[in-house]
């Protein structure tokens, strides 16, 4: 671990340093999805399709896809502290382009700067909580990383409908808010110590996709996981609102964002409890609850019945959670230390496009039937994957595996979704 560079500037404790860098994951998350709150308001004031929703939401999942793989790696270079200003400063002008936005095609360009300022500051400020542990236990810092990652998602959404429904100006109010929040954890990392010793000038250094092909079957094996878990997600956080309104019966912004919530808040609190637990047994065991949360959110959807349909979003968090924690753990015990950072770029492609493309599809179904059709079909699909990995999982594990402390480590600083 490197020691802090030392510089003129007045800066604040290593402990200090570790819990901002935090607050960094926990606002830029945050802010991501504070729009889910707002997309029906959206959709009413300015007339546009379910398709052209999802394609909104898309394009930030893409946009976190191209920073994470161009300039993941930016921070080891120029430094944490640099990457996590200049990523905030870019988070303030996609924020108030949503508060100044009158059209669809502001939302799409807030929220595609929004998505790479995410990818930049969540590779930043995860290093960060890595080098700057006040023990040194990247275990603890890995599986604070994950928790505040989906914790800080249905805060955001939670906090935007309250603001959306009991607050002035409800499409820029929650925006206005967020720009304090994110000025003030500015103001933080400003003084943090700076954890990268030896800084050279900017160059940049993509993390390419690419799968050694010793792995590439257990690279499948864990896209799957990846897959049923994230395109379930992505469906909650594009559509959940619509679908919790519907069976909720209710215009009640609040209301309509408990079962996004349900699903964040479940898989956090999974994330915390089962971090250490053997990864192809909770890739197998996640699966299977997250199959049934489906099915359970599928049959609430024919009953009608809004408190089935929450108790079952809760279900899905927590084999969403589950699944792609197993999924992420069983895939880091093989990859060649070579070839670490090039395995997981393939992987954040996986993941993004698993949260990106269903979407579009769902958007499409939903623009030509409706989104009840639309979450059906797709929840079919996940069902049958889920199944699939919780049928192959037991035959993927090796007759002997990695320490459960390696896996921890390997995979709670990427779990930002």
């Amino acid at each position: 671990m490197n020691p802090p560079a030392t510089t003129g500037r007045p800066t604040l404790s290593r402990t200090a340093g570790y819990w901002i860098s935090a607050a960094v994951i926990g606002i830029s998350l945050f802010s991501s999805c504070a729009p889910t709150a707002l997309y029906d308001s959206y959709r009413e004031a300015w007339g546009f399709s379910p398709f052209v929703l999802t394609a909104v939401f898309a394009a930030y999942g893409l946009s976190v896809l191209v920073a994470l793989v161009a300039v993941g790696r930016i921070s080891d270079t120029v430094g944490r502290r640099p990457t996590m200003l200049a990523s905030l400063a870019l988070l303030l002008v996609a924020l108030a382009l949503f508060v100044v936005a009158d059209g669809v095609g502001w939302l799409f360009a807030a929220r595609a700067l929004q998505g790479l300022s995410t990818g930049a500051a969540i590779g930043a400020a995860g290093a960060a909580m890595l080098d700057l542990h006040p023990r040194g236990d990247m275990i603890r810092a890995g599986r604070l990383n994950g928790a505040t990652s989906t914790g800080s998602m249905g805060i955001g959404i939670l906090v935007a409908a309250v603001l959306v429904e009991h607050g002035p100006w409800p499409l820029r109010l929650p925006f206005v808010v967020i720009i304090a929040l994110v000025a003030l954890v500015m103001a933080g990392v400003a003084l943090m110590p700076e954890p990268v010793e030896r800084r050279e000038r900017l160059r940049l250094r993509p993390a390419w996709p690419h799968v050694p092909r010793e792995i590439r079957g257990a690279f499948a094996f864990s896209s799957m996981g990846v897959f049923a878990s994230w395109s379930i997600g992505s469906l909650f956080l594009s559509l959940g609102p619509r679908l919790t309104a519907i069976e909720l019966d209710t215009t009640d912004k609040v209301l309509a964002s408990l079962g996004v919530v349900a699903v964040c808040l479940a898989g956090t609190l999974t994330q915390l409890l089962t971090g250490r637990l053997d990864p192809w047994r909770l890739m197998a065991g996640g699966s299977v609850v997250l199959a049934v949360g489906v099915a359970a959110t599928i049959g609430s959807l024919s009953l009608g019945s809004g408190v089935i349909f929450v108790a079952a979003a809760a279900v899905i968090g927590i084999g969403w959670g589950a699944t792609y924690l197993g999924s992420l753990g069983a895939l880091t015990t093989v990859i060649p230390v070579a070839h670490r950072a090039a395995v997981m770029s393939a992987m954040f492609v996986v993941a993004y496009l698993s949260m990106s493309l269903p979407a579009l599809v769902a958007g499409v179904i939903a623009t030509v039937w409706d989104v009840i059709p639309a979450f059906r079909l797709l929840g079919a699909v996940v069902i049958v994957v889920a199944l699939a990995v919780a049928v192959i999982a037991p035959r993927m594990r090796p007759p002997r595996a990695v320490p459960v402390e390696d896996v921890t480590l390997a995979v709670e600083p990427v779990l930002s979704p």
